[in-house]
């Protein structure tokens, strides 16, 4: 007796499950029953799904790879840099929030700047490329065909261009990195930039300082024939004072002839002409008046300054050799601090290099023709499945049921809706035919006009020259 109820139970049990495999087996009798359906609607999923992948135009994509920036503002910021290294990602966020960046973010903002993608807009002509009426709008479609990703653990910058002709993505991804260059050098703020701008504008003063003292002492020496005022003053004084000796030794030799013979012997003529010649010569170097010892004047024959001259054209000199000196000496200084200025900021300044350089490429990035076939395929098959299992179910609805008449009313209503609005949208739809025909006419009208304009002018001007002839 007390085994009866557990033998009803497992009978029952059974029992569900005969059922359950029945009504599984019901579920998919149909799906077997349309299996050619199903096949066929896979194949042909395919099929157009390859077709449509065929239809969309392939894209290529080229990457160029930045090294990281060397080096840093400061040593607190290279200091702290280290520190959120260490720290990992909480370092990282400490650094943002305390609003200290790398130079890697400052070159991912430069290559999204509105500046480079209007130098690359100019270069490439996308504007044309893209369809885009307005900047604007090219600007947008030239970030949507651009990447550019900073990883955050190495610090390499990653610019990718796609475009549909390989050979343009790889100038586009080069263009980027010499546009990058150009402009880090450009908007550089740093101290030695400053430093040796300030030092080109002063030695480009002192250039002109100096070229000026030059040209006034120069000026100065030719008019005056002073080449080096001290020597040329003891050599001076030295050549009047043999000269002195010589004009006393022939005065004596002079006076004894005199006394021996008359004034008109030879000798003694020819003794007073040399010391008459000697006083002349000492004279002229004295710059005696009645003598021509002006340098300037035309007539003289002197190739030196009088020895009275020479110390006022010494002070004149010695002041403009000085000015002239202290120019050239600045002029060193400058250039000296201008090529050091140059050296630093080549340093401080961040240096773009480049770790791949962008290459054409072979293989396309989009679209995945083969993955795109195989969901085209599996998405025919399921909407099969859902339109089998659909139809059975209505088919098993009671066709008396006041839900599947509804249904079946707005169906054909709508269907008669369509019917009748067919002959409606043809007429509109060759209506809009013509008047496109239309407007090609009057555009080939317009241009064949304009091609003959020319003519007519040419015909014109033949017949013109024909009747003067």
């Amino acid at each position: 007796m007390s085994t009866l109820p557990t033998e009803l139970e497992s009978d029952a049990s059974r029992n569900e499950q005969r059922d359950a495999r029945q009504r599984l087996v019901m579920q998919l009798r149909p799906f077997w029953d349309a299996r050619k359906r199903l096949c066929a609607a896979f194949f042909l999923g395919a099929l157009v799904s390859l077709g449509l992948a065929l239809l969309i135009p392939s894209r290529y994509e080229a990457t160029t790879q930045l090294m990281p920036p060397e080096g840093q503002s400061s040593s607190g910021m290279a200091m702290l840099s280290a520190v959120a290294g260490r720290a990992g990602a909480l370092g990282g966020a400490a650094g943002d929030l305390l609003g200290v960046k790398n130079s890697g973010a400052l070159f991912v903002g430069i290559l999204e700047s509105r500046t480079v993608q209007d130098r690359l807009i100019g270069q490439f002509e996308l504007q044309q490329a893209y369809h885009a009426g307005k900047m604007e709008d090219a600007r947008a479609a030239l970030a949507a065909h651009t990447r550019i990703v900073e990883d955050r653990k190495s610090g390499i910058i990653a610019v990718t261009v796609t475009d549909r002709d390989p050979r343009l993505a790889a100038a586009m991804a080069q263009a980027y990195v010499d546009e990058l260059d150009r402009l880090v050098e450009q908007v550089s703020t740093s101290s030695a930039r400053r430093e040796r701008v300030f030092l080109e504008e002063r030695l480009r003063a002192v250039k002109q300082d100096l070229d000026s003292a030059a040209q006034k002492f120069s000026i100065f020496a030719s008019k005056n024939t002073a080449i080096d005022i001290p020597a040329q003053s003891k050599a001076m004084v030295e050549a009047a004072a043999t000269l002195e000796g010589q004009l006393i030794a022939a005065e004596a030799e002079l006076h004894g002839l005199e006394a021996m013979y008359t004034d008109q012997n030879v000798r003694v003529r020819a003794l007073r002409a040399r010391v008459t010649e000697l006083r002349a010569q000492l004279g002229k170097m004295g710059g005696e008046s009645g003598t021509s010892a002006a340098p300037s004047s035309e007539t003289d024959a002197s190739l030196y300054p009088a020895i009275r001259q020479l110390p006022l054209l010494g002070v004149t000199y010695a002041d403009l050799y000085r000015q002239t000196k202290i120019q050239e000496t600045v002029f060193e200084l400058l250039t000296q601090q201008y090529e050091l200025a140059k050296v630093q900021e080549a340093k401080e300044v961040p240096s773009v290099k480049v770790l791949d350089v962008a290459v054409v490429p072979t293989k396309k990035s989009f679209p995945p023709r083969g993955l795109l076939t195989m969901a085209g395929a599996a998405f025919a098959f399921l909407a099969m499945c859902v339109w089998i299992f659909v139809r059975r179910a209505w088919r098993d609805i009671d066709p008396q049921d006041p839900g599947k008449q509804f249904a079946m009313e707005v169906a054909g209503t709508l269907r008669a809706d369509v019917l009748r609005a067919a002959p409606a949208a043809a007429a509109l739809v060759q209506m809009l035919a013509r008047l496109r025909l239309r407007a090609n006419s009057s555009e080939n009208a317009a241009r064949s006009q304009e091609e003959q304009k020319p003519s007519d002018g040419a015909d014109l001007a033949r017949a013109a020259r024909n009747g003067l002839g």
